[in-house]
């Protein structure tokens, strides 16, 4: 997270967001949820919380945590040298975007709705706001680019993660959940459904 002034950290919008919360742009927001301590880094174990914190089981968060940090450390920390707990820089996370995916982060990270709307118009063929999973499978499969290898598996991950822990009683994947996970609400609501059955 960009170093605010006093001044700023302590100032809020009249949404009672912090200023310092107001000024991410959305790639940030999406990220910032695995920072369960704020401080502007997200490492290994933390993504570990994260994941357990929505509902993932053991095997899904750990191989989350080591696929997510290993990935993504070294491109969120240009210049430096490599630092071997793995930490993600929330500020750089734009610099960390892969090929192959849906262009609905832009290369600020910045929320791109055309992009957004067009992965249900052109793949939402069965439901105008859901995805099934032959329709995740063909949205995969048109944003592939020639050799970008790594930039498959990342997209493949990402999505197929998503239909698994998303994924309706009908095996669909809905709009609302897909824009929800594109800025990072999602995470808190799906924490906040998990803790209740927990408590049940």
């Amino acid at each position: 997270m960009a170093e605010l002034s006093k001044k700023n950290n302590m100032s809020s919008s009249p949404s009672g967001e912090s200023a310092g919360e107001n000024q991410k742009n959305v790639l940030q927001k999406h990220v910032a949820f695995f920072d369960r301590n704020k401080d502007g880094v997200v490492y290994p174990w933390e993504t570990f919380k994260g994941f357990r914190a929505i509902g993932a089981n053991l095997l899904l968060s750990t191989l989350s945590a080591v696929f997510i940090n290993v990935g993504l450390s070294s491109k969120t920390r240009p210049g430096k040298f490599p630092n071997f707990l793995f930490p993600i820089e929330i500020k750089n996370i734009q610099l960390s975007k892969h090929g192959s995916d849906s262009g609905v982060y832009d290369s600020e990270g910045r929320f791109v709705s055309e992009k957004f709307e067009e992965i249900f118009k052109k793949h939402a063929l069965s439901n105008p706001d859901a995805l099934t999973q032959e329709e995740l499978k063909a949205l995969l499969k048109s944003n592939r680019e020639p050799k970008d290898y790594k930039g498959w598996v990342a997209a493949w991950t990402e999505w197929t993660t998503l239909y698994s822990l998303c994924k309706d009683e009908n095996g669909l994947l809905k709009k609302e959940t897909v824009k929800a996970v594109y800025d990072g609400s999602l995470f808190e609501h799906m924490e906040k459904e998990t803790a209740s059955k927990k408590k049940k």
